[in-house]
């Protein structure tokens, strides 16, 4: 059936259930299994009243947003050797998560891609976007995404 399978994550409650589907299914078709983070980059901002950050302060707080998404991979490595399925983790950086993981997935020729999604819908939907729909209509691969 499945023979690769990536996993988005974003370390909220929502996004742990999509991980334990992933690692169950992986589990079940003896897949290979990778849990993906996607971290942005640091948005550099010359509005008036803003204060542009050097370039020290900016890497330091990127690799803190990259320390911070490995823990989060860190914790889904944890529950999938609890359950004996092997996981790959990665840190992908893009400020296009659903670009990012469509991506990502393409390159890794993942045969299945599981997500979470809020379900939001109407207004909310059209302000503050759906990585998942993104996803869902951009890419070519099945996926599967859990509320």
């Amino acid at each position: 059936m499945y023979r690769k399978i990536m996993v988005a994550t974003d370390g909220t409650p929502l996004s742990k259930k999509a991980v334990m589907a992933a690692i169950g299914m992986a589990q079940l078709c003896d897949a290979e299994l990778t849990a993906v983070k996607v971290v942005p980059r640091y948005i550099q901002s010359y509005f008036e009243g803003s204060v542009p950050l050097g370039a020290n302060e900016v890497k330091r707080i990127e690799a803190q947003w990259n320390q911070d998404a490995q823990k989060i991979l860190d914790a889904v490595g944890k529950m999938a050797a609890a359950k004996g399925v092997k996981l790959k983790t990665v840190v992908l950086k893009s400020d296009q998560v659903a670009d990012a993981l469509v991506a990502a997935a393409n390159k890794a020729k993942t045969d299945l891609i599981v997500m979470a999604s809020h379900g939001r819908s109407g207004i909310k939907r059209l302000l503050l976007g759906s990585e998942t729909q993104h996803v869902l209509t951009h890419g070519k691969i099945p996926v599967l995404v859990l509320r």
